[in-house]
């Protein structure tokens, strides 16, 4: 494997480098799946080991009533590879996935579910594969075992549409095993249900992004927590991505284009209905027309007033948490020789 990507440790302990940052972190998020976390923590290990990596495992417990929390405790008290964060209660995967990426410490940051069924072996594939220059390695489930109807037909419908949306064209965007950069991470905040848009999100923040073909298993234990109610929110959310690509830094470009729009038709339609009262001596009160002409002019108004906000928001986000509206990938600087 490609390991450039990974600099040279003093040496490890149970999984550890000796300068207590790991070469990676695998991050599980995990509601009710106590059946399935012994294998997978033990498979996790192994794959890491074996590949000569220092890593962690952190398993971010969101709101379990299975016993999955309390068996992470005992495992968390006698393994040193292993950090258990158990959340109060059930927030979503997305903030599992915010949690476990602000508690991770590694250069890589790898992600997979709990169900057993991302295999933990594909792990150094994408591992190779990030070392060769990406920022963020997806995993694609070539040969899925879930079933049609309500799994992948809507699965196959949300890619396509995700793609055409966002621009960043992968087979499986539902795909949680994913290998990042930690820096790439650092500069990701997720909300509300966006950990089905990283992709996107990291297309925004400039990231150089591919997929590879990784396994994918049948469920062993328990239940999926999947299923069509997810499709609103999942619209939703795309439509919140949409805005983020495109209107992020100018949202005046948006809400103060349709403001003026609107304003103008408010207008024209005003100005025909004074000629229409003045020229002609016509009644206007009567007329639909007018109280359409009222509310573009009002509509107008309040748009173009939302995109100054949206303006100043955006400014504040941007200054207060020091964050730049560009990322750098690299400086190259000609090397000057003292004289």
């Amino acid at each position: 494997m490609n390991t450039s990507l990974f600099s040279a440790t003093a040496g490890t302990r149970n999984g550890f480098s000796a300068i207590d940052t790991p070469d990676v972190s695998a991050i599980v998020p995990i509601c009710d799946e106590v059946e399935s976390l012994p294998h997978l923590i033990e498979a996790i290990a192994t794959t890491l080991t074996s590949c000569q990596l220092s890593y962690e495992i952190i398993c971010v417990d969101d709101g379990s009533k299975d016993g999955s929390a309390e068996f992470l405790k005992q495992q968390a008290l006698l393994r040193s590879d292993l950090k258990a964060v158990l959340l109060r209660r059930n927030y979503g995967q997305t903030a599992a996935m915010a949690a476990g990426f602000n508690y991770a410490r590694g250069k890589a940051i790898v992600t997979l579910d709990a169900d057993l069924q991302n295999d933990p072996a594909d792990i150094p594939v994408l591992l190779a594969k990030l070392a060769e220059g990406y920022d963020m390695v997806s995993g694609w489930r070539k040969h899925r075992k879930d079933d049609t109807l309500t799994r992948l037909l809507p699965s196959k419908i949300a890619n396509w549409l995700i793609g055409r949306v966002t621009g960043v064209q992968l087979h499986d965007y539902g795909c949680s095993l994913k290998a990042y950069r930690a820096e790439l991470v650092a500069d990701l905040n997720l909300y509300g249900e966006l950990h089905r848009f990283l992709p996107a999100l990291a297309y925004i923040e400039g990231a150089r992004i591919t997929e590879m073909a990784v396994g994918h298993h049948s469920r062993r234990y328990g239940r999926s927590k999947y299923g069509l109610g997810r499709t609103f929110r999942v619209l939703m959310d795309l439509l919140t991505i949409w805005f983020m690509k495109k209107f992020l830094t100018r949202p005046m470009h948006v809400f103060g284009l349709l403001g003026l729009l609107s304003m103008f038709l408010g207008v024209v339609l005003g100005g025909y209905l004074t000629f229409l009262k003045l020229g002609l001596g016509v009644t206007i009160g009567n007329r639909p027309l007018l109280i359409l002409t009222v509310l573009l002019l009002l509509t107008g108004i309040q748009l173009f007033s939302f995109g100054l906000l949206a303006e100043l928001l955006m400014r504040t986000y941007h200054e207060s948490q020091g964050r730049p509206i560009y990322r750098v990938r690299e400086v190259v600087e000609p090397i000057v020789k003292n004289s």
